[in-house]
């Protein structure tokens, strides 16, 4: 098997593509999808424009994608990104290293925004037990 990133990650979303002027909360990741185990992840907050307001995003983790609580900041690498018009149009990296099962991302918005946002959040799943990947 050739080394590659297609061959060691999988990408799912969890807040889809929009302009976002309210709270959304992202759909479950299951870090054990297809049986594959990921044993690290990374969340990738992709900003286009930001028109007004203040977008946080914050992770959030669940042993059983029921009970849901903010990941604690020894579990993230780097910083959860507070997203304005100051600092869209680019992307924002946050590494999870937590042990458990479930994660989604959580868009506070806050500021009265018209218009809103551009951004999507996806995690990538890395590292798995089993290699390559199962692809649904």
């Amino acid at each position: 098997m050739r080394r590659s990133l297609y061959n060691t990650l999988v990408a799912k979303s969890t807040i889809a593509p929009a302009l976002h002027a309210a709270t959304a909360t992202g759909t479950t990741v299951d870090l054990l999808v297809h049986g594959d185990a990921a044993r690290s992840a990374m969340v990738v907050v992709n900003a286009g424009v930001v028109t007004d307001g203040t977008h946080t995003i914050a992770v959030q983790d669940s042993p059983d994608g029921t009970n849901w609580t903010a990941v604690a900041d020894e579990f993230l690498q780097g910083t959860e990104p507070a997203i304005t018009s100051s600092n869209d149009v680019q992307i924002h990296e946050v590494g999870y290293t937590g042990q458990q099962r479930y994660l989604r991302a959580v868009s506070t918005v806050t500021g009265s925004p018209a218009t809103g946002g551009l951004y999507s959040v996806d995690i990538l799943l890395g590292y798995g037990r089993r290699l390559p990947p199962t692809r649904a």
